[in-house]
């Protein structure tokens, strides 16, 4: 990675949906791809994909692209997923149920090291392999698996307290399915996914595409 450089927040969204297709591609058999062909399966135009890259340092070949394997190690380790990072879930209600369920976190770099509810009928049962703990047994997770990532699937009115104890057991990043705003100190990052305002988003955009006007995204 080129020093001194930092990466900007739009190229890393962008960098993990590139790793995405790589992961595809890799599967497949592919050795090689275009920055053109990468650019299209990835939804972006070949001259963003290549100012993405550039802040990875200077690789590809000219006229053939890029080594999928060489490019996935680059982004893996830009990204911090070179390495299975383990990371717990609170709240196993539906959506948690769903997100701990999911096979794709351990395919993208991603352990689910425990799971977690203040509801005795949810604790001790196993999903996915994974026990579900009483809030009380977090902090000793938390250190025992060197947990940094915190996934919040809680009601909104628990979100702020259960926050909390993800902050005080030693955890700095936080990504939340609450529908609440999160106050969390300098130190702490934290990633709201709200599928309501998303939905909101896309209907702004029918909205205007019903109207005949211009959508620009």
């Amino acid at each position: 990675m080129s020093e001194g450089r930092a990466i900007p927040e739009a190229t890393v969204a962008r960098l993990a949906v590139y790793l995405r297709v790589l992961g595809g591609l890799a599967g497949s058999g592919l050795g090689t791809i275009s920055s053109e062909a990468l650019a299209s399966a990835a939804g972006v135009n070949s001259a963003k994909l290549r100012k993405d890259l550039s802040y990875l340092g200077s690789f590809g070949t000219r006229g053939v692209g890029y080594e999928v394997e060489v490019l996935q190690e680059r982004i893996s380790t830009a990204l911090g997923v070179s390495e299975h990072r383990a990371v717990v879930l609170v709240g196993v209600g539906n959506l948690g149920l769903a997100l701990a369920g999911y096979g794709g976190f351990r395919n993208r770099g991603f352990d689910i090291a425990g799971l977690f509810d203040s509801d005795a009928r949810r604790i001790g049962q196993r999903i996915a392999e994974v026990l579900v703990r009483p809030m009380s047994d977090l902090p000793a997770v938390v250190r025992r698996e060197s947990v940094s990532i915190g996934v919040i699937a809680t009601p909104a009115e628990a979100a702020q307290a259960v926050c909390d104890q993800l902050v005080a057991a030693g955890v700095t990043s936080v990504l939340n399915f609450a529908p609440a705003v999160l106050v969390v100190p300098e130190n702490v990052d934290v990633r709201k996914v709200d599928l309501a305002v998303e939905l909101q988003i896309l209907s702004f955009h029918e909205q205007r595409k019903s109207a005949g006007l211009k959508v620009v995204l």
